[in-house]
């Protein structure tokens, strides 16, 4: 199993503001459900709770939240007390990517502990205020293979680039 991490960032690493995300881009959200769709989505309480009520659980993925609280529940949402064991439960499921989608506390644990085989970054070019940041990674361990420029234009104030990087072996 490929395991995957999926983030939109910002110039100074900037993912968060107050729960929610300081920027609006519509076709990157389109972007993050046709990468996701039919995948094991894997997330932290605090990003879970910051998804607007409407979309949550999303549709179409199998929803995991890690977290401390060992007595969470949360309707149709598998909850595990360990990042580790999440990524089993995905695997176990016969998944061929699971999805890490955040946030800045599940992004570090899942980047430090060498969990990640595949990146797909969204690299917003603006710096942004925010509270929470995506982690630094070694670029020494990595390999662009994939980069696509999107312009800012009426829908989206900024340009980013769609980038896939995937571990060196």
């Amino acid at each position: 199993m490929i395991i995957s991490l999926i983030a939109a960032v910002g110039q100074n690493r900037v993912i968060g503001s107050n729960g929610d995300l300081p920027w609006h881009l519509p076709d990157d959200m389109k972007f993050f459900k046709n990468t996701t769709m039919g995948h094991h989505v894997i997330m932290g309480r605090k990003n879970f709770e910051s998804i607007p009520p409407a979309f949550r659980p999303f549709n179409g993925r199998t929803n995991i939240v890690v977290s401390r609280n060992i007595d969470l529940q949360i309707d149709s949402v598998d909850v595990f007390n360990d990042l580790k064991q999440s990524i089993a439960f995905a695997e176990k499921n016969h998944e061929d990517e699971c999805f890490i989608i955040g946030g800045g506390q599940i992004y570090n644990q899942a980047l430090e502990e060498g969990l990640v085989d595949k990146m797909y970054i969204t690299e917003i070019n603006q710096s942004f205020d925010g509270d929470v940041f995506f982690p630094q990674f070694d670029k020494t361990i990595w390999q662009e293979v994939n980069r696509i420029h999107h312009e800012a234009d009426e829908k989206h104030a900024f340009s980013f680039d769609y980038v896939t990087y995937v571990k060196k072996k």
